[in-house]
C-alpha cells in the first residue's frame, strides 16, 4: 500500500490520466467539483493588488480562470510534477494568463520555490495522494514559501460521514467509475485508484492538525455532507 504514495507511482498515474482527468473529476463528483472549486477558492478572497499567486498540483489548470478573475493584477505561478499534465495545460495557461504564467514541472515536496514569496496558495484535489509524512513536508513547504499573513486554501474529495451516502459513494467511485473509465477514458485500474486514495485519506481533519504545527492558522470546511472537505487559513 505504501507504494501508491511513492512520487514515481503518483506521477505515472497522473501522466496516464492527463487526457481525461478534468472530465473524470466532473463525473466522479456528480458535477459538484466545479462548485467546490469555486467555493474553496472564494476562501482566498479577491484583490486588485499586485500579489504573487501560486496554484500547487495544478493539473490541467482548472483553477486558473477563477484565480485570474479574483486576482486580476497579480503574478501567477503553477506547479505540477506530471509532465503530461504540464503539456496538456500549457495552452490553457497561455490563453488565461496571456503568456504570463510561470508554469513549473517540479515536485512540490522538493521544489526550488522562493521562501516568503507568495501571497496566495491554492490547491485542488491533490492532498489524497500524500501520506502523513508527505503532508508534513507539504505543510512545511507551504509555511516556507508563504509571506507573513499570506493565505492558502486546499480542497479534496472525502469520505461522507452519512453511512447511506458513504455506501453509495463507495460503490459509485469504486465500481462504476472504473467501468466508465474502461469504456470511455482509458485504463480502469487508474480510476480505481481515485477511490483507494479517497478512502485512505478520509477527510481534511488530519491535514488540519499537521498544518497547524507549522506556523499556519487553519480552518476546516465541509462541502455537501462531507463529500469534500478543505482547509484554508494564513501564515502567522
Amino acid at each position: 500500500m505504501n507504494k501508491i504514495y511513492e512520487p514515481e507511482f503518483v506521477k505515472q498515474l497522473f501522466n496516464q490520466m492527463s487526457g481525461s482527468y478534468e472530465r473524470m473529476n466532473y463525473i466522479t463528483s456528480f458535477g459538484f467539483s466545479i462548485r467546490w472549486r469555486r467555493q474553496f477558492l472564494n476562501k482566498l478572497g479577491k484583490s486588485d493588488e499586485k500579489l504573487n499567486v501560486i496554484d500547487l498540483l495544478s493539473g490541467l489548470g482548472e483553477n486558473w480562470t477563477y484565480l485570474r478573475n479574483n486576482f486580476p493584477n497579480s503574478s501567477f505561478t503553477a506547479l505540477d510534477f506530471s509532465d503530461e499534465m504540464i503539456v496538456q495545460s500549457r495552452n490553457k495557461g497561455n490563453k488565461v494568463f496571456k503568456n504570463q504564467l510561470n508554469l513549473l514541472c517540479e515536485d512540490v515536496l522538493e521544489s526550488q520555490l522562493e521562501s516568503n514569496f507568495f501571497d496566495i496558495i491554492s490547491c485542488a484535489y491533490g492532498l489524497k495522494t500524500f501520506n502523513s509524512q508527505q503532508l508534513d513536508i507539504l505543510a512545511k513547504e507551504v509555511s516556507r514559501i508563504l509571506k507573513h499573513k499570506g493565505k492558502f486554501s486546499f480542497v479534496e474529495v472525502s469520505k461522507p460521514k452519512n453511512k447511506i451516502l458513504y455506501s453509495a459513494y463507495r460503490i459509485y467511485l469504486g465500481k462504476v467509475i472504473p467501468v466508465l473509465g474502461k469504456l470511455f477514458l482509458g485504463n480502469p485500474n487508474d480510476y480505481k485508484m481515485l477511490w483507494i486514495y479517497t478512502e485512505n485519506f478520509e477527510n481534511c481533519n488530519r491535514v488540519k492538525e499537521i498544518f497547524e504545527k507549522h506556523h499556519l492558522k487553519v480552518d476546516i470546511e465541509s462541502y455537501f455532507y462531507s463529500c469534500a472537505t478543505g482547509i484554508h487559513g494564513e501564515k502567522i
